[in-house]
């Protein structure tokens, strides 16, 4: 079925192209829009993600260079750099978000029965965020500090397949506890994060809303103790009690009680204090929660290594915004085929394979099967890990 046709052409048939269109037709992307539309931007934006472009006229040099092979990869309109840069510049980044959530909604669903490390039927989500450094002259927008600009990526991740479900990309200025007044609380869900998002008013709403969340205490941490319960100090878990604030504010914000647990980590040498508003999960599986949180911080490492968002083909808020969200789109993409192609690889893999094959006129199942028959590993490496399930 796929004699002909290129790698990336049987990749871009996983996208549901009608959603992309519906996305569009919201935000009139193709408005006035004669030779170069928006799914001709998204192709060329995603070919630069696979292939790891480092600039426009990289990306131009080399999409003109396939000649009459374009039109096969579904790219009708004539490539330029001054139009590929117009349409970074001014069509609405609104566009590629929504879409990505059609992803995100696709990607879920394939890796709903994904294990995560431990063993529990809720929904877990890692929340976290990275600062993204810019160049003070070319992004005079994203003001950060005196001689800084720089953005922030705020990111909630699904432990099940580490997909991200919300992203915002905000100044770096904005501290991390005001993502919380912009999360749609699942109940039922966890919610892993660390202290620099102990805010006692805003996680209160965790509980009002029937979701539970897990985070570390500050040192400086008040508390009244009101029960104590048993624990099994084998496990590293040194205390597990029942409290309640006694600082005015704190207890103001939140007056119903919190669960304290003390867990010594001895692998690193550390111990570590625990808040959590559950009281049924045993206390040692509250600390293994929290050690997940790490996947949301490879999550990030991963994306800054295989997808371009540390170097940017246009300077303007909506150029970088369209430029991430097209990145989480090639990410999410990756996830989905690799679900649906049942590719034992990880992401990492399936990615280098596509960036050097491309445009071979391959099964793209015979292709990523490849990777399948690796050559062996001695395990001396420090590659990241997050995706090899």
């Amino acid at each position: 079925m796929n004699t002909g046709r290129t790698l990336f052409a049987q990749l871009i048939d996983h996208l549901p192209n009608h959603e992309f269109r519906k996305c569009v037709r919201r935000y009139d992307g193709n408005w006035r829009t004669r030779t170069f539309s928006c799914w001709d931007q998204f192709l060329c934006m995603a070919f630069a993600q696979l292939t790891f472009r480092e600039s426009l006229r990289d990306i131009v040099a080399c999409l003109r260079s396939l000649g009459h092979r374009l039109y096969h990869m579904g790219i009708r309109g004539t490539v330029s750099r001054s139009t590929l840069a117009d349409a970074n510049e001014s069509r609405d980044w609104h566009i590629y978000s929504d879409f990505a959530h059609v992803l995100i909604g696709e990607a879920r669903s394939l890796y709903l029965d994904e294990p995560f490390g431990v063993e529990l039927a809720n929904t877990v989500y890692a929340l976290d965020s990275t600062t993204i450094e810019l160049c003070m002259t070319l992004f005079p927008w994203a003001k950060y500090k005196r001689a800084q600009r720089a953005v922030k990526l705020h990111t909630l991740i699904d432990l099940r397949g580490n997909i991200p479900t919300f992203i915002r990309i905000t100044p770096a200025q904005l501290h991390d506890v005001n993502i919380l007044d912009q999360l749609m609380l699942e109940a039922g869900a966890f919610y892993v994060m660390d202290r620099g998002y102990l805010d006692f008013e805003r996680l209160y709403r965790f509980t009002l809303d029937g979701a539970f969340f897990v985070t570390r205490a500050r040192k400086d941490f008040r508390f009244r103790r009101l029960v104590s319960h048993a624990v099994d100090r084998s496990t590293g878990v040194q205390c597990d009690q029942t409290i309640s604030l006694v600082s005015f504010y704190p207890a103001k914000s939140y007056p119903a009680p919190l669960r304290r647990i003390r867990y010594w980590d001895a692998q690193r040498g550390k111990r570590l204090v625990f808040l959590t508003n559950n009281f049924e999960l045993p206390a040692a599986v509250v600390a293994a929660l929290y050690r997940c949180r790490w996947q949301v911080e490879l999550f990030f490492k991963w994306i800054k290594q295989h997808l371009r968002i540390k170097a940017f083909y246009g300077t303007s808020e909506n150029a970088v915004k369209t430029q991430v969200w097209i990145a989480v789109c090639t990410y999410l993409l990756a996830a989905i085929v690799r679900k649906r192609l049942k590719v034992e690889a990880n992401l990492c893999t399936i990615l280098q394979i596509l960036s050097v094959s491309l445009f071979e006129k391959t099964p793209i199942n015979q292709a990523l099967s490849l990777a399948d028959t690796q050559l062996g590993d001695d395990g001396n490496h420090n590659q990241l890990t997050l995706f090899d399930f």
